[in-house]
C-alpha cells in the first residue's frame, strides 16, 4: 500500500513539474535584447519581442527568458517589422515574349525576399484582370512570402513591347471588378512604360482606382512634352497615389542653378506618394545626392526586383536601404520607409509594425561600419561608411532565415535524432 502511494506520489509530482513547465514556457519564440525600432508605435529603444503562434504577444522590457520556448540573443542588434517591398517583380514563368507578366525577366520572391528581412513584396504590374488567376496560384499561393499585387490597367499585363501600348486593353471596370474579387491580394493599380501621348493609360489607372478604392502606382514611361512630368503630379494623381522612379534621371528635379524645382515639394505636400522604385535604370546620384541634401526625400524604399537589376547597381532591399542611410536619412525614418509608411500607402495596416496580436513578421538587422561603396544604376559609385545586413527573418512566427544561427543551438547540445 505505501509503495503504490509512493508511486502515486511521484507520478503526481512528475506531471506537476511538467505542467509548469508547460506554463513558464508561455512564448513560442523570445527576442531579447534588440534595439527595436517600429515607428508605428514609436518605440525606438532596447526591448524584447515575444512570439506566440503566429502573432506579436508581447512588447516589454526584460521578459523572462524562461517563458520562451525558442530565446534569440539580438543583443546589439536592431529588431524591426518585417519589409514591406512596393515595388517589385515576382510573376516569374517561362512563356516567351513576355518580360514581367509569367516571363524570364521576374524572379520566384522567396529566394531574394527573406534574406533581405523582407516578408511582403507587392508585385507592381505584372498581372492584369486577365492573368491574375494564373499570378495567384503560380506564385501567390505557392510563396513564403506575403505576395500582393498592384493590377497593371492592360488587361494582358506587363508583357513588355506593344502588348502595353494597347489603349484598347485598357478597361477600368473590368480592372476594378478583379480588384473587388480578390481585395485580400490586390492592393492597387499600377500603369507604367507607355510612350504615346495620351493620357488616357494615367486616367483610366486613376478610373479603376477610383472604382475600387485603391491606390494607383505610375511608372510614366516614356517622358513626353504632350503630357508633363508637372501635370501628373499637380493635377492627374490624387492624394495617396505613388509615383515610382523618384530619382530617375528623366525626371524634371533639379534647375540650372542646382536647386529643386519647387513643385516637388508642392507634389509631396498635397499627398503624392514618392516611392523609390530603384531598379535597373531609376536611381541616379546626380538626381538623389543634391535632392537630398536639399530636404526631397522619398516616402517609401523600394527595390524594382528584377532579374537585370537585382545583377546591377540595385543589390536587394537592404542594400537600397543602406544607400539612403548614407545619404543622411536617420535609420529610424529608414525603417519606417521601408514598413509603415509602405503599409499605409498600400491600406494593409494591418502590417508593418510589431503591436501585440499583429501577425509576426520580423527583421532582425545588424547595422556594420566601415568602408563600402554603393552603386546607383550608371554603376557610379558613392562610398558609404554604414551597411545594414538581415541576420534573421521571421514570417508568421516562423523563422526563414538565419544569416549566424542565432535562433538555433550548438550542434553539441543537439540531441540525436533516433
Amino acid at each position: 500500500m505505501q509503495r503504490t502511494i509512493s508511486i502515486a506520489l511521484s507520478c503526481f509530482i512528475f506531471l506537476l513539474a511538467g505542467a509548469i513547465t508547460v506554463m513558464a514556457q508561455t512564448y513560442d519564440i523570445l527576442i531579447k535584447g534588440g534595439h527595436v525600432i517600429d515607428p508605428r508605435n514609436e518605440i525606438n529603444q532596447v526591448m524584447d519581442v515575444a512570439i506566440s503562434g503566429d502573432q506579436i504577444a508581447r512588447v516589454a522590457t526584460n521578459i523572462p527568458a524562461d517563458q520562451a520556448e525558442t530565446v534569440i540573443d539580438a543583443s546589439g542588434l536592431y529588431v524591426t517589422p518585417g519589409l514591406i517591398d512596393i515595388h517589385a517583380h515576382v510573376f516569374y514563368g517561362t512563356e516567351d515574349n513576355s518580360y514581367l507578366s509569367n516571363g524570364f525577366s521576374a524572379v520566384p520572391p522567396d529566394g531574394f525576399t527573406l534574406r533581405v528581412g523582407v516578408t511582403t513584396v507587392v508585385d507592381a504590374g505584372g498581372a492584369g484582370w486577365r492573368s491574375f488567376p494564373q499570378f495567384k496560384s503560380q506564385v501567390i499561393d505557392r510563396s513564403r512570402t506575403r505576395v500582393l499585387s498592384l493590377l497593371n490597367i492592360v488587361g494582358h499585363g506587363m508583357k513588355g513591347g506593344p502588348v502595353e501600348q494597347d489603349l484598347n486593353d485598357m478597361d477600368p471596370k473590368l480592372t476594378a471588378m478583379r480588384v473587388q474579387q480578390f481585395r485580400d491580394y490586390i492592393v492597387g493599380i499600377k500603369t507604367a512604360h507607355y510612350r504615346g501621348p495620351e493620357w488616357d493609360p494615367v486616367d483610366r489607372a486613376v478610373q479603376a482606382g477610383e472604382l475600387a478604392d485603391v491606390p494607383v502606382m505610375v511608372d510614366f514611361g516614356t517622358f513626353r512634352p504632350e503630357r508633363p512630368f508637372q501635370e501628373l503630379v499637380l493635377k492627374h494623381l490624387r492624394p495617396g497615389d505613388i509615383y515610382t522612379h523618384t530619382y530617375l534621371n528623366r525626371v524634371p528635379m533639379i534647375d540650372e542653378s542646382g536647386k529643386v524645382y519647387a513643385y516637388l515639394f508642392e507634389a509631396q505636400k498635397r499627398g503624392i506618394i514618392f516611392d523609390v522604385g530603384h531598379g535597373s535604370g531609376s536611381f541616379w546620384y546626380r538626381q538623389a545626392v543634391p535632392a537630398t541634401e536639399q530636404g526631397f526625400w522619398p516616402n517609401s524604399i523600394s527595390t524594382d526586383l528584377h532579374t537585370s537589376s537585382m545583377v546591377g547597381g540595385m543589390k536587394d532591399m537592404i542594400n537600397v536601404m543602406s544607400k539612403f542611410l548614407n545619404l543622411g536619412m536617420p535609420l529610424e525614418e529608414v525603417i519606417l520607409k521601408s514598413t509603415w509608411n509602405p503599409a499605409r500607402f498600400i491600406k494593409r495596416t494591418d502590417l508593418g509594425h510589431l503591436s501585440e496580436g499583429a501577425v509576426a513578421d520580423v527583421a532582425v538587422l545588424s547595422l556594420h561600419t566601415g568602408n563600402f561603396g554603393f552603386l546607383d544604376v550608371r554603376l557610379g559609385k558613392r562610398p558609404g561608411d554604414r551597411k545594414l545586413e538581415c541576420e534573421l527573418t521571421i514570417r508568421g512566427g516562423r523563422v526563414v532565415w538565419d544569416l549566424n544561427g542565432i535562433s538555433r543551438p550548438l550542434w553539441q547540445d543537439m540531441q540525436i535524432d533516433p
